[in-house]
């Protein structure tokens, strides 16, 4: 059996398909396994060079991170309208 890891982009991915609601949007956070791994890359980035699967791994994350504030930013803006009807 082959593990593939689940990348930033995998979660995102699976989480729109569902579709989520704006408040499930505007609360969504990777998991605590992904949490994880991110900080750990994040960590070795500060004390070591990373290698080139390190650092493409943590170059997804930031793009997939961007994404998910511009959601989540997108999200809010459109609860807080609501609420203001």
């Amino acid at each position: 059996m082959v593990f593939i890891p689940v990348t930033a982009y995998d979660e995102f991915a699976e989480f729109i398909a569902l579709p989520p609601t704006l408040e499930a949007v505007a609360e969504f956070r990777l998991s605590d396994e992904l949490e994880a791994r991110i900080h750990d890359l994040l960590v070795n980035n500060r004390s070591r060079a990373l290698t080139a699967e390190e650092q493409a791994e943590l170059d997804e994350y930031v793009r997939v991170e961007h994404m998910m504030r511009m959601a989540k930013l997108r999200a809010i803006a459109k609860l807080n309208d609501d609420l203001s009807l």
